[in-house]
Formats: structure tokens, sequence, C-alpha cells
């Protein structure tokens, strides 16, 4: 039977909305920066180790892609009958289970699936998350582009956490004489995500849901999201690369392991930092202004490493590199009863 209990907002969520929102941050630390681009730490050592091409290197994120679309469509038919929150309570600490999982298994097959099924589960987050946050914004008008850009920030966190702590626990494994010591970084990764969804859990659950509103009332046009999802479209052909592919390039072209991982624990914090680099355009603009404007900026940034291999325009690029496209749609969406709609708007 669905759930029709409303829950009413509490005090601490109207007078700190933005610890809330940082806790909801976890959820998008969870989803992208450990489950999904965290693969970039992993990737050379993984495809060494188990003599992958790099088709089949690349194909481990197709696969992530393919998983996160189905469970970015299936996640509007559960918040029909669950309440949101506990999409994406159930949804982070999914995530964090196979997370764990890479590192039982050498086998290719096994490995993809994984990277698929992680993506169903990190849309769960995403989605959910993403119309939990909407909520939370309309309640504070004011604060509404920062709010929203703290939640798509949180993916830098999760960046920065592994940038820091996969190297020396690779290293450890390495001196232990580990037989595949990316398996040690998975289980590091698998440890970070439980941490991150059992923080996220608390105030995740005191945000207010109403059954009322994720019940498809509202009528919306395909034809009016065409610009949109073009954009989108292309977005994600370019950040997807980068991101998965970037450490792999800067090693092939003689980078240090300590400059990658300045490198990318850098756009980590550029990616946190962007919540408020960005929150008065987005607040400002009204129209897909913002992500035309982003979205130029980053296929200049994304150029960079495939010219040149100098640091200086590496770091730039991955300086450009931030995530802040993503809350544009939600950020239209400013009437509490229009919030489902958003949901169906976000990605990754």
């Amino acid at each position: 039977m669905p759930e029709h209990t409303a829950v009413t907002a509490p005090d601490f969520i109207m007078r700190h909305p933005l610890p809330t929102a940082l806790a909801l941050s976890l959820g998008t630390a969870v989803a992208l920066g450990v489950a999904r681009f965290s693969y970039a730490l992993l990737l050379a050592p993984m495809r060494a180790d188990l003599g992958w091409p790099y088709l089949v290197a690349g194909g481990m994120n197709t696969g992530n892609a393919l998983g996160y679309l189905l469970g970015a469509l299936a996640t509007p038919l559960l918040m029909r009958r669950f309440l949101a929150h506990r999409v994406l309570i159930a949804g982070a600490f999914a995530t964090a289970l196979l997370s764990f999982l890479p590192a039982l298994t050498t086998d290719t097959l096994l490995q993809l699936l994984l990277r698929v099924v992680t993506g169903v589960s990190s849309a769960l987050i995403f989605v959910s998350g993403g119309l939990l946050v909407s909520r939370l914004a309309a309640m504070h008008g004011h604060r509404a582009g920062l709010l929203l850009g703290l939640y798509y920030g949180g993916t830098g966190l999760g960046i920065v956490a592994a940038s820091l702590l996969v190297p020396p626990v690779m290293a450890a494994a390495l001196a232990h004489g580990a037989a595949h010591p990316w398996q040690w970084a998975w289980l590091l990764l698998g440890t970070l995500a439980l941490a991150a969804s059992l923080v996220m859990a608390g105030p995740a659950r005191l945000m207010p849901t109403t059954a009322a509103h994720v019940q498809g009332n509202g009528r919306w046009q395909a034809r009016s999201l065409l610009f949109g999802l073009i954009g989108y479209l292309f977005f994600g052909l370019g950040y997807i690369g980068y991101m998965t592919f970037v450490i792999a390039l800067l090693k092939e072209q003689g980078m240090s392991a300590s400059m990658i991982t300045l490198f990318y624990t850098l756009l980590g914090l550029a990616v946190m930092a962007s919540s408020r680099l960005w929150a008065g355009m987005l607040d400002k603009f009204k129209g897909g202004e913002s992500l035309a404007i982003l979205n130029a900026l980053l296929s200049v940034a994304t150029l960079l490493p495939a010219v040149t291999a100098a640091p200086v325009a590496v770091f730039i690029s991955g300086r450009g590199r931030r995530r802040r496209c993503a809350s544009r749609p939600c950020r239209r969406k400013r009437r509490e009863p229009d919030d489902f709609a958003c949901a169906r708007w976000v990605s990754p």
C-alpha cells in the first residue's frame, strides 16, 4: 500500500538549512564521488592487473551509466510508493554495500555487473536526494541557489576523500604483498560510503515529505525538455569520458603520482567550492542561460589535457570541471507542489 503519512518540517530543518543541505550532500558524495568518479583512480591499476584493454575499461563506466539511466527511470515509480527519504537511505546503503563487492572478485563480467547495479542504486540516491533538497530550497527561497549548490557539491567531498586515501591504502597493500592492491581500495571506498550513509540517514529522515506530491498529477511535455536534454546529453558525453580517463591520460603523459593526487584533490575541492561560486548566477538566471554558460566553460576545460601536458593547463582544466550544471533545472521549480517534476530532471 502507498504510504500517505505526512511529516511536518522540524525546527532543525527550518533553523539550520545549511547543515541539512550538507548532510544530504553526503548522498551525492556516495553516489558520484565514491561510487562513480573514484573509479578513475582505480582504472589504471585494475587495467594493468586484469589485462583489460581500454574498450573494457571504458565499458565499465558505460555499464555504470546504463545502470544510472535505468535507476533514474525507476526512481519516480518507487517514490509513488515509498517516501523520498526512504528511497534515498535505501539507495545509499545499497551503494555502500555494492562498493565493497568489487574487492571480492577479479572476474571481468562480475565487475561489469556490479558497475551496472551500482549505477541503479546511485540513481536512487541522486534523484530522491535532489527532490528533498529542492523542497529544502523552497522553504528557504533566499538561499535556494546555495542550498542546491551544497547538495550537488557533495560530489567533491567524495572525490577529495578518495584522492587522499586511495593512494596510501594501495601503497600499504603493496607493502603487505597483496596480490591485487586495488581490492584494498574498494574496501576503503565501501567503508567511506557506509560511514557517509550513516551520517546522512538521520537528517534525511527529518525532511518534510508528503506522498501527495509524488502521485504524478502534474503534466509536462517532452518537447519542452528537448533542448535541455540535448545539452545534458553532450555534457554527459564530455564529463563521463573526462572523469573516467583523465587520470590514466596523465599517467601516460608522465605526471608523477603526487601531482596526480594533488590534481584530483583540487578537482574535488573545486566541486565543493562551486556551490558558493555559482550560487549568484543560479539565482539570477531563470532560463537555460546557466546551463549554456557552464557547458561552454566545461568544453574548454575538457580540451586542455588533450592538447597539452603542461601542469598549469591541466590544473586549470580540473578547476573548470565542476559539477554545478545539474542544479539548474531544480532551481526552476520553486513551488513545493512541483518538486516531483524537479526529480524527473535530475541527472549526474
